[in-house]
């Protein structure tokens, strides 16, 4: 990495790559049987409903994400994005693939599975910090820890405290 200029794609295809493998060998595991299959037969309609709009929720995070913020011309020119949705999260593109995994999960089904979620934004948090955090904080400093303070990493939404 240049010092004095951020990578244009970081550690996110590698992070992404892993969870998007583990969701889908996790659904294959469970749909070959692989592993058990625990499911509320009376709540299928719902997890399915709720796994669609997850879904959905992180293709739109995604498009204002890369589109409407213009992320790659600002990482080209060296700019730390706060707008748009960036106002709300600071990592959404990290943020809608956790979304379609929790999606696919829903969608799924298997209770044993709804661990996953959990596990990834576990990892994804001590992934981000200790690598495309650590460059922004050198890169824009008290900027970019007051911009920190004020969003959440993954759920958009503004922090309260």
């Amino acid at each position: 990495m240049d010092e004095k200029h951020l990578p244009l794609f970081g550690v996110g295809p590698y992070l992404m790559g892993l969870i998007i493998i583990i969701t889908f060998l996790s659904i294959a595991a469970s749909i070959y049987k692989i592993i058990p299959v625990y499911n509320i037969n009376k709540l299928n309609i719902f997890l399915i409903t709720l796994g669609i709009i997850s879904i959905i929720f992180a293709i739109v995070l995604w498009l204002l994400a890369i589109l409407n913020s213009k992320l790659m011309k600002n990482i080209k020119n060296n700019n730390l994005v706060t707008t748009g949705v960036y106002s709300f999260v600071s990592h959404p593109i990290y943020a809608c693939f956790l979304f379609i995994s929790i999606g696919l999960i829903l969608i799924s089904q298997n209770i044993l599975l709804f661990f996953l979620p959990f596990l990834f934004w576990a990892f994804l948090t001590i992934s981000l910090i200790k690598t495309e955090e650590k460059w922004l904080f050198e890169r824009y400093g008290d900027e970019y820890i007051k911009y920190s303070k004020k969003v959440n990493r993954f759920i958009p939404f503004k922090k309260i405290f």
